[in-house]
C-alpha cells in the first residue's frame, strides 16, 4: 500500500519537477519529461507502471487521453476556421490518408512488416495531439494563424488516426480472406455508426452542459466538476459503440462548448488548463517508464532509417500535396512539414494492439510497440529542439515578444506606447473609450475598441509579438477583472496594473480579492490619479540614455525623486516594466522611460491627446 502510494506520489512529482526545468532551462519540456520517465523507469528500475497500476493502467490513460482532448477542444472555436478553414480541411481529408499510406510503405520496405501490420503502424502514426503539440506552441511562440492551424489538425487528427487504426486492426484479426473483406465491410459500417454516435454524444453532452449552466441547475463551485465527469460518460459511452470513438466524442464536445455564446465557460477553460499540466506531466513520464531499457529496435539501422523517412520524406510530401494551391506562404508551408510530433494517443494505442495481436499469436506484434515508442521519442526529440529555431529563421514566429499591451489608452498612456514605439517596440492599445481609441490611431497607435473583458476580446487582438500588459484603466475593479481574464495569455509574471486610488494604509489593492491582483506599475504611490495629474500639470514621458557615466542612481539623483520611472530597456532590447517592489533592473539598463517634471533635456513629443 505503502509502496503504491508513493510510486503514484512520485509520478506527479518528477512530471512537475521536470515542467519547473524545462522552464527554466527554456527548453520543450517533453523532452525532459521524456528523459525522467526513463531514469526512472528502466535505468534506476524506481518506477514500474505496470506493477504500480495493473490492469487500470491503459483505461487510466485512456481517461486522461480524453480529458486533454476535451482541454484541446475547448482551444477550437469553430469561428476561428473561417481564415484556416481549407488548409485544416486538407491536413485531414487529404494529408492523412497519405500519412497512412506513406508510413505504412515505408514501414512495409524500411522494416520489413507485413503489409497489414504495416498498414496497422501507419493508421496508428497518423496521430498527432494536444499532450505534445500544444507544448511545443507554447515553446515556439508561433504566429496566431500556425497555432490555430497546427492545433486543430494535431487535435482533430488523433480520433481520425485512432478510429482508422481500430479498422485496421479488425481487419487483420479477421480470419481468412473473404472473412477478412467481410469483417472489414462490418468494421467500415460500424464505423459510421460510431462516428456518427460519438459527433452526436459530443454535441449532447455539450448541450447538457449549456442546459444546465443556463438554466443554473448547477452551482458555480461544482461547474467544472460536472463537466469534468460528463466529458468521462460521453467518452465511455461512446467507445462502448466503437473502440476509441470516444477520443472523437470529447473532441467535438470541447470545440461545441468552446464555438457556443450562451453561457461563459472561462472558469471551466481554466480547470481543464491546469488538469492538462498535471495530466500531460504524469503520462509521459509514465510511458517513459514502460520503455524496456534495451531492445534491438532501438539501435536497428533499419529503424532508425524508418525515423529519418517520416520526418524528411512522409511529412513534407503529405503538407506539400494537402496545401497545394492553398493560401500559405513558402515559410507557412516548410513550418507545417517539420512539426509533426507523436504522442501519448500514439503510445497507449501501440501498446494495446501489440498486446492483442500478441494474444492471437501474430507474427511481428512483439515488434508494434518498440517502433511506436522510437518514432514518440524520435519525433519529440527531433521537433522539439527544431521547431522553436526554425520557426524563428521563417519568421512564423517571435522567439521572446517584447511588445506591450496597454488596456486603457488615456492621455499619458498613449505618450509612453509611443515612445515604446518610437524605439522599435511593438505596442497594442485596448479601451472602451471610443475617443481615446481615435486619438490613439490619429497618433499613428494601433488601437482596439472593445470591451477587453468580453468573451471574445482576446481573440480578437493581434498578440504574435505582444509579451507582457499593463492594465492602465482608471477603474481598479476592472483592471483586476482584466488581470484575470488575461492569464490564459500571459504569465502573470507579466501582467501589471497601476495603483488604485483608494486602497489601505499598507497598499492593498482596495477590496479586490488578492487572487485577482497582477503586479503593481511602477510604485504604490503611483496611482493611476498620480499618474494622470502629473502628466497634465507639466510631466512629460521622457526616453533616457543610462550609460556608466550617468547611471540609474544619477536619475533618481537628478530628479531628486520626483520623476517616476516606468519602463527599463536592457543592453539586449528586454523591455522590463517596472514594479512597485522596487526590483529594477540596475545594471544592463541602456533606456529608461518615466514620467518626469519638463526641462532636463526631456521633450514631451507631439501632443496626442
Amino acid at each position: 500500500m505503502e509502496r503504491a502510494l508513493l510510486g503514484i506520489a512520485s509520478v506527479f512529482v518528477i512530471g512537475i519537477s521536470a515542467q519547473w526545468l524545462a522552464w527554466r532551462l527554456r527548453i520543450p519540456s517533453i523532452l525532459l519529461l521524456l528523459l525522467a520517465g526513463f531514469i526512472a523507469g528502466p535505468v534506476t528500475g524506481w518506477l514500474d507502471p505496470d506493477a504500480l497500476f495493473g490492469e487500470l493502467l491503459f483505461p487510466t490513460v485512456s481517461l486522461a487521453v480524453a480529458i486533454i482532448l476535451f482541454e484541446g477542444g475547448l482551444n477550437l472555436d469553430i469561428r476561428r476556421l473561417r481564415a484556416i478553414g481549407p488548409v485544416v480541411r486538407n491536413l485531414l481529408v487529404i494529408g492523412s490518408p497519405i500519412t497512412w499510406l506513406v508510413s505504412a510503405a515505408l514501414a512495409y520496405i524500411l522494416l520489413d512488416f507485413p503489409i497489414p501490420l504495416a498498414a496497422l503502424l501507419g493508421a496508428i502514426l497518423v496521430v498527432t495531439g494536444p499532450t505534445v503539440v500544444i507544448p511545443l506552441l507554447r515553446q515556439v511562440h508561433a504566429s496566431r494563424r500556425m497555432s490555430d492551424i497546427v492545433k486543430w489538425e494535431g487535435i482533430v487528427s488523433d480520433p481520425i488516426g485512432a478510429i482508422l487504426a481500430v479498422l485496421v486492426l479488425d481487419f487483420i484479426l479477421a480470419t481468412g480472406v473473404h472473412e477478412g473483406i467481410a469483417g472489414g465491410g462490418s468494421a467500415i459500417a460500424l464505423a459510421v455508426i460510431g462516428v456518427t454516435t460519438a459527433i452526436v454524444l459530443g454535441l449532447a453532452g455539450a448541450g447538457l452542459i449549456v442546459l444546465a449552466l443556463r438554466r443554473y441547475w448547477v452551482p458555480d463551485f461544482l461547474r467544472s466538476h460536472v463537466t469534468l465527469v460528463a466529458v468521462l460518460v460521453v467518452f465511455a459511452a461512446s467507445n462502448r459503440v466503437l473502440a476509441e470513438s470516444g477520443l472523437l466524442a470529447v473532441t467535438v464536445m470541447g470545440s461545441a462548448l468552446a464555438s457556443q455564446r450562451v453561457v461563459r465557460v472561462r472558469r471551466i477553460v481554466q480547470f481543464k488548463e491546469n488538469l492538462r499540466v498535471l495530466l500531460i506531466s504524469a503520462l509521459f513520464v509514465v510511458v517513459a517508464a514502460r520503455l524496456p531499457l534495451h531492445d534491438p529496435v532501438y539501435t536497428d539501422p533499419r529503424s532508425l532509417g524508418f525515423l529519418v523517412a517520416l520526418i524528411l520524406v512522409q511529412r513534407p510530401l503529405a503538407v506539400a500535396i494537402a496545401t497545394w494551391r492553398l493560401d500559405l506562404t513558402v515559410q507557412e508551408r516548410v513550418f507545417l512539414a517539420f512539426l509533426a510530433p507523436r504522442g501519448i494517443v500514439a503510445a497507449a494505442i501501440g501498446s494495446v494492439f501489440a498486446i492483442e495481436l500478441a494474444d492471437v499469436g501474430y507474427p511481428g506484434a512483439e515488434r508494434l510497440a518498440p517502433i511506436v515508442f522510437l518514432i514518440i521519442i524520435g519525433t519529440v526529440t527531433v521537433y522539439g529542439l527544431v521547431a522553436s529555431p526554425l520557426a524563428r529563421k521563417l519568421g512564423v514566429a517571435v522567439a521572446n515578444p517584447q511588445g506591450v499591451l496597454f488596456v486603457g489608452a488615456a492621455p499619458w498612456v498613449r505618450h509612453v506606447a509611443a515612445t515604446l514605439q518610437g524605439l522599435g517596440i511593438p505596442v497594442l492599445l485596448a479601451d472602451a473609450n471610443w475617443q481615446n481609441v481615435t486619438a490613439a490611431r490619429k497618433a499613428g497607435l494601433p488601437a482596439h475598441y472593445g470591451n477587453i473583458l468580453d468573451e471574445d476580446a482576446i481573440d480578437e487582438l493581434d498578440l504574435d509579438e505582444i509579451g507582457r500588459c499593463i492594465l492602465a484603466t482608471p477603474n481598479a475593479e476592472v483592471n483586476a477583472l482584466a488581470a484575470d481574464h488575461l492569464r490564459k495569455v500571459f504569465d502573470l509574471s507579466d501582467i501589471y496594473q497601476v495603483v488604485p486610488d483608494e486602497r489601505p494604509t499598507r497598499g492593498d489593492l482596495s477590496n479586490v480579492p488578492s487572487h485577482l491582483q497582477a503586479r503593481l506599475l511602477s510604485s504604490k504611490d503611483a496611482s493611476w490619479s498620480t499618474l494622470a495629474a502629473a502628466f497634465e500639470s507639466g510631466y512629460v514621458v521622457k526616453q533616457t540614455n543610462i550609460t556608466d557615466e550617468f547611471t540609474f542612481e544619477s536619475f533618481e539623483r537628478h530628479y531628486e525623486g520626483k520623476a517616476i520611472p516606468l519602463i527599463a530597456i536592457t543592453e539586449r532590447g528586454v523591455v522590463r516594466i517596472l514594479d512597485a517592489e522596487r526590483k529594477w533592473p540596475r545594471r544592463g539598463v541602456n533606456t529608461l522611460i518615466s514620467l518626469a517634471p519638463a526641462g532636463g533635456g526631456g521633450q514631451r513629443g507631439k501632443d496626442v491627446s
